[in-house]
């Protein structure tokens, strides 16, 4: 993915692409994708962002890599030919989202909405399988604490945009898809170049992370610790997460 902000437009434009292959080389999933993002300064201090997205997705699969019950010998095992019928069918579908900001040097709130014409994903029937809108809300804001909170005071008079040195953030993100719900509660914690953090997604997981920032560089290490039915199944996972910002 890339994005620019660009003066003349008020705004910023990125594109955005991917592969995704399930199953050993099962289904094939490519999208590409362009971004639209327009920045609106209210006042001095206040700011927002509208966005949107456009997306073209195509979806494969290969059918020689299934096996159906039909096809078991009860001695031999998979030897005979299936009576399932092959679709030879790759499902393209156009997809659009959008999504609105509002922020501040001390706290935001957004939303955003993906899927919203619910393109079909079916394969075999066409029709069956729409994909559902997801929903998202989400607020948080930075607390600047200690020694940072006086000169942040005095540095925001000279720049409403100042970062404080040191400063907590509280974090909520609310997912909604169709029946699913997940509710994540985070809280940042800075010291100078320092981040630490730590979510938790209702029912499943603590995520605990770690990270260095500076003005144009980010690095950063999380973990999930599974706490739901799943934990004895799985043992977490790791990411690692790099960022460069240029002027």
């Amino acid at each position: 993915s890339y994005d620019q902000y660009f003066k003349t437009i008020s705004g910023g434009i990125g594109v955005i692409a991917t592969h995704d292959q399930q199953g050993q080389g099962t289904i094939f999933t490519s999208s590409l994708g362009l971004i639209y993002s327009y920045h609106l300064k209210v006042n001095r201090k206040f700011s927002m962002l509208f966005g949107a997205k456009a997306a073209m997705t195509n979806k494969y699969l290969n059918w020689d890599k299934l096996t159906f019950g039909d096809m078991i010998d009860n001695k031999l095992g998979f030897i005979s030919q299936t009576s399932e019928r092959n679709p030879n069918r790759t499902v393209t579908n156009v997809d659009f989202s959008a999504g609105i900001l509002g922020y501040s040097s001390s706290f935001f709130i957004g939303g955003a909405a993906h899927h919203l014409l619910e393109p079909d994903e079916a394969i075999l029937n066409p029709g069956d399988s729409p994909l559902p809108m997801k929903i998202t809300a989400h607020t948080g804001a930075i607390i600047p604490i200690g020694s940072s909170s006086t000169r942040h005071k005095r540095r925001r008079r000279r720049n409403p945009n100042t970062l404080p040195e040191s400063s907590i953030s509280p974090n909520i993100l609310y997912q909604k898809q169709q029946d699913f719900q997940q509710l994540n509660l985070g809280v940042y914690v800075t010291k100078g170049p320092v981040v630490g953090g730590l979510w938790y997604r209702n029912e499943d997981a603590f995520i605990v992370l770690v990270g260095l920032q500076t003005t144009n560089f980010r690095f950063g290490y999380s973990y999930d610790v599974t706490i739901s039915k799943l934990s004895n199944a799985s043992a977490g996972s790791h990411e690692l997460s790099m960022t460069f910002q240029f002027n």
